[in-house]
């Protein structure tokens, strides 16, 4: 399989599903240290969030170690669970930008905290960028 990145694939592109979503896991914790007033249910949802990105993040670690021990004798069958991790990862940025959103119109406290607001819509642009990578990749197949 080559893609833009080249002979790297798949390196490049778990390499970089294991950066965004340490990524998105870390922007749960800063959204939680942002905002110590910050409503229960959205603590809690944050902190479901974090483990789930984590253990995303954990599957793509997993997914390099396969391709670096496995270098050029690769299966295709590996770089068919390569795309299904890519596509789990895309859905799962878009359903955690859906609670970023939901953050930004129904928390009072968030409401209240224009640095908070800021970074929440930095954060979201990061997970949108994810998503583009993703994209690219899938709709190339």
């Amino acid at each position: 399989m080559r893609f833009f990145y080249g002979d790297q694939m798949p390196l490049r592109i778990l390499d970089e599903g294991e950066f965004w979503k340490h990524q998105e896991a870390e922007h749960t914790e800063v959204i939680r240290a942002l905002v110590p007033n910050l409503e229960p249910q959205f603590v809690q949802a944050l902190q479901a969030w974090e483990q789930a990105l984590s253990r995303t993040q954990a599957k793509f670690v997993q997914y390099i170690e396969t391709a670096v021990r496995g270098g050029e004798y690769l299966r295709p069958e590996f770089y068919k669970e390569v795309l299904d991790l890519v596509q789990f990862a895309l859905q799962e940025s878009e359903q955690f930008i859906l609670l970023l959103n939901q953050l930004g119109t129904e928390s009072e406290a968030l409401k209240h905290n224009p640095t908070a607001i800021t970074v929440l819509n930095h954060i979201r642009r990061e997970s949108e960028y994810f998503i583009g990578i993703a994209q690219a990749l899938l709709y190339q197949q």
